[in-house]
């Protein structure tokens, strides 16, 4: 099923345990898509700070999330930074 399909699923409240398992797909899929995006960030040179303030959330929170489950051959990466 295609992303644009599972949302109408999730928006759909007619049959809210199909909803549930489409919001919960639509969960990992944002988590998969955020995980690429900040790999990507970094490669580019951002700095934590700054995808933190992209994200919406401060720096300590971003890098608890992200820091222990991004791509370990990333150049120069500062996982304590």
């Amino acid at each position: 099923m295609e992303s644009s399909q599972i949302a109408q699923v999730a928006a759909d409240t007619t049959d809210p345990k199909a909803g549930l398992r489409a919001v919960a797909s639509l969960r990992v899929l944002a988590d998969t898509l955020e995980l690429r995006q900040v790999e990507a960030a970094l490669r580019a040179g951002m700095k934590w700070q700054e995808i933190a303030d992209a994200l919406g959330v401060t720096r300590q929170a971003a890098h608890k999330k992200h820091a222990k489950r991004v791509d370990p051959t990333i150049p120069n990466l500062r996982r304590n930074a």
